[in-house]
């Protein structure tokens, strides 16, 4: 007996099976962990959580706190030879003998052994199941009963007794099978936006991966042309080194070679000279007279003739070796013609010709007659009202880029607010999502109230860590990489921001003008 009221005490109230990882609630109920978990899902979507035990309410999800005193025992308790026998499900309509049950009928909320299983009804009410995820979860954990109903306002499953408690009066019922099939609908349309979302997030990651690859196909080849420049440069510039270093060795041997020559025969005179020399002062040594008189006297002057008939130095470094004019001169125009090659390489279009659309500036922008200026004016400007034109402050440009790399720079004034980008022609021209940047289909840099300076597209604003400095900047687009970057061309040139994207559409030089309290502002495009 003692036992059996163990084991009650050790059963989870939900699956009336022995505790499997129990966990607590603040309420001091137990319950298997996955048991709790799944009540609990069920009430998902309701104004509060409920204790299924004391249904104490709880306006968020409750928290589970381990009850590891109450799983040691639980442990123990199953270890007990005695008690695994006793804890084994049986079927319920073998009453002479227990036999093993091995499914469970949720309908009729019995356990059913092979036997009884083959004559058991097969219609789709009486849904079998396996035992250990199924007896108790279907069973009321506070009258023991079948969970046969769904209350919508608790979004809990309820059985008949708790139909008739006060907890659920007034509260709407459906039988589980109908608000399950609810549910199903729901699930479904739940699934086919996920669906959705899943093929739109691999068409995105599809595209990315494609525009990456472009990406690394496109840096490969730039990396080829890179490398292989390079390559030609150190080519060139070791064979230039080679030339004029072989100039300069051959100018320097054909320099020093009638420098060689006088060298060397002022050597051998230098040695007729010493020896002459050491015959003379014998003679000045000698004591016998007759020798000295006899002996031929030197023509010292005649000898000192012979050695000044070599040339002079002047006459001899005349054809020296190369100076500092001959290398630059030798140097310069190859090194230009090296630098001339590569400029060819980096080949930039020329600065795109941007002239406004006077159809397309609102009424309050004065355009002037070069199309090359425009600022804001308090004067109507009087201009036909048609689709093209933007109601408020704004001018595009005419034609536009669809292909190619190309910039442009524009020049500002010292007050107001402005906007200077690019845009679709497709952009609106009425309303807030009409301003550059304002909307997806438009890309600027611009200084608003506050004199804060930052780059807009979509709506989105992103500030500059430090403001404009110059009056000029530059638009730079590469429209088949999807790239337009903004620099300040002030001392020294400076980056402001890259956008990358996709074009889809050509490509047109847009303005906002406003004004500050004190001043009208301007824009006037660099030719």
């Amino acid at each position: 007996m003692a036992t059996c009221e163990l084991k009650e005490e050790l059963s989870c109230p939900i699956c009336l099976n022995i505790y499997t990882d129990p966990v607590t609630l603040r309420c001091g109920h137990s319950f298997c962990r996955e048991c709790i978990d799944s009540a609990l899902n069920a009430q998902e979507g309701g104004n509060s959580y409920t204790c299924p035990n004391c249904r104490k309410k709880f306006s968020n999800r409750p928290l589970f706190q381990k009850n590891i005193a109450l799983r040691n025992i639980t442990e123990r308790f199953q270890s007990s030879p005695n008690i695994k026998a006793r804890l084994q499900i049986f079927c319920t309509y073998c009453i002479l003998s227990p036999v093993p049950a091995v499914k469970h009928c949720g309908m009729c909320e019995a356990s059913l052994c092979d036997d009884h299983l083959m004559v058991h009804s097969k219609s789709p009410e009486h849904a079998l199941s396996e035992l250990s995820t199924s007896v108790g979860i279907r069973a009321c954990p506070i009258h023991r009963e079948v969970l046969q109903y769904y209350c919508i306002e608790d979004a809990t499953c309820i059985c008949s007794t708790c139909m008739l408690a006060k907890e659920h009066l007034g509260h709407q019922f459906k039988p589980l099978v109908e608000a399950s099939e609810k549910k199903k609908e729901n699930l479904k349309k739940v699934l086919e936006k996920l669906n959705s979302k899943n093929d739109e997030a691999k068409k995105k990651i599809q595209h990315l991966k494609q525009r990456r690859n472009a990406m690394h196909r496109k840096a490969s080849a730039v990396i080829k042309r890179v490398t292989t420049l390079f390559s030609d440069i150190k080519k060139q510039g070791a064979n230039l080194e080679m030339k004029i270093l072989k100039d300069i060795s051959g100018k320097r041997d054909l320099a020093s070679l009638p420098v060689s020559d006088q060298i060397l025969l002022l050597e051998m005179q230098k040695e007729e000279l010493s020896r002459k020399i050491r015959h003379t002062e014998d003679l000045c040594d000698m004591t016998d007279a007759l020798t000295v008189l006899q002996e031929q006297e030197t023509d010292s002057d005649n000898f000192c003739d012979t050695m000044g008939s070599a040339r002079d130095e002047e006459q001899i470094y005349d054809g020296g070796p190369p100076d500092q004019d001959f290398i630059s001169a030798t140097l310069y125009p190859k090194l230009l013609e090296i630098l001339v090659g590569i400029s060819k390489w980096f080949s930039m279009h020329a600065p795109m010709k941007i002239l406004l659309d006077v159809n397309t500036a609102a009424n309050n922008i004065h355009v002037s007659r070069r199309l090359k200026f425009a600022s804001w004016s308090g004067r109507n400007q009087k201009r036909p009202d048609t689709p093209g034109r933007f109601q408020n402050r704004q001018v595009i440009s005419l034609g536009g880029m669809s292909s190619g790399r190309h910039y442009w720079d524009v020049e500002v004034g010292d007050h107001g607010h402005w906007r200077i980008g690019m845009c679709y022609p497709s952009i609106e021209r009425n309303g807030d999502r009409s301003y550059i940047g304002n909307n997806n289909v438009s890309w600027c840099v611009c200084r608003l109230i506050g004199n804060q300076d930052s780059v807009m597209h979509n709506d989105e604003e992103t500030f500059l860590p430090c403001k404009v400095s110059s009056k000029k900047l530059r638009i730079w687009v590469d429209y088949e990489a999807g790239q337009m970057s903004f620099f300040d061309l002030g001392e020294p040139v400076r980056h402001l921001h890259t956008f990358t994207t996709t074009f889809t559409e050509p490509l047109h030089a847009a303005f906002y003008i406003s004004k500050d309290w004190f001043s009208k502002d301007w824009i006037r495009i660099s030719d």
